[in-house]
């Protein structure tokens, strides 16, 4: 098995416990800005130290970092605050696990991202299962209560608004991810990855405290407060982030993106088990979809 599927699989896994745990801060705590905060704020320190241990421990000396590095890494990471952001906004329209799969647009739009940003591209078998999840994703934008509506307006409607817009960000945050890995011409594929997340995360935690500091005061506060739950979404972030940075290095991103999707199965099992929400046989059938895309993917990949 390649190396960048167990990675992914880790990753996905540890990201549905994040999105769960910020879900939980959202609703009892904390702004969407300051949900969004707790992910980074908590996570920056712990990667730092843990690229400079790693460093350390590999004898590896740092590679240079060139300017076509921070063009990437700070364009990736301005779409993955905003994008946060959206998904941490839908949680309020529709339940967690459709939340989550709205968000799996991100996979076929990673594919043209990719292509356009890094010219790497999918072969046509990866492509048709990709586009079996978008019907799943479909599927699942459809909701419930505004059954009776004409389709326009049971498809196109504020939640899959989001959902479109989050999936957009965090393609385009991966693809430049792995431009900013790829531009370090020196470490092994942990510490270029390593690096990476903590140049992002570190600009990222610098950019949300000001933001918070201008337009939500007092949020900062409510962040510390909150540490319990939201530190644990900065461990999860660490172990997530890690993961994902690590599979971009090792493989193009559209394929990572789509075996990520294994990300509904986690989230469905947080819907029905932590969250006591009804899945519908709609939501269902579409996460059927995804699924068989993620099998086929595996195997054409």
């Amino acid at each position: 098995m390649d190396a960048w599927i167990p990675v992914t699989l880790l990753a996905a896994f540890s990201q549905a416990m994040r999105f769960g745990l910020q879900k939980q801060l959202k609703a009892t705590s904390l702004s969407t800005a300051g949900a969004t905060f707790a992910r980074f704020v908590y996570s920056a320190p712990l990667v730092a130290l843990g690229v400079l241990i790693y460093a350390q421990v590999t004898g590896q000396d740092f590679p240079t970092i060139k300017p076509v590095f921070w063009a990437y890494a700070l364009a990736g990471g301005a779409a993955q605050i905003i994008a946060t952001m959206c998904v941490v906004s839908l949680f309020s329209y529709r339940n967690f696990a459709v939340g989550i799969t709205f968000k799996k647009t991100e996979v076929l739009m990673s594919v043209f991202v990719g292509l356009v940003i890094l010219g790497e591209g999918v072969t046509g078998l990866a492509l048709g299962a990709i586009l079996i999840g978008l019907v799943g994703v479909l599927l699942l934008s459809d909701p419930p209560e505004a059954s009776t509506d004409p389709w326009f307006k049971r498809i196109w409607n504020r939640a899959a608004g989001l959902g479109l817009l989050s999936g957009l960000l965090f393609a385009l945050s991966g693809v430049t991810y792995r431009g900013a890995s790829l531009s370090l011409e020196t470490g092994d594929v942990f510490l270029r990855a390593t690096l990476t997340l903590a140049c992002v995360t570190a600009a990222q935690t610098v950019a949300m405290a000001v933001y918070l500091r201008l337009r939500e005061q007092g949020e900062i506060g409510r962040v510390v407060r909150a540490w319990r739950v939201a530190a644990l979404v900065g461990v999860t972030s660490m172990i997530g982030s890690t993961c994902w940075f690590v599979a971009f290095t090792l493989f193009t991103v559209a394929y990572v993106k789509a075996l990520g999707q294994v990300e509904l199965l986690f989230s469905l099992g947080l819907t029905v088990f932590v969250f006591r929400e009804k899945v519908s046989r709609r939501e269902l059938q579409g996460g059927a979809f995804l699924l068989v895309s993620i099998l086929v993917l595996i195997l054409v990949a």
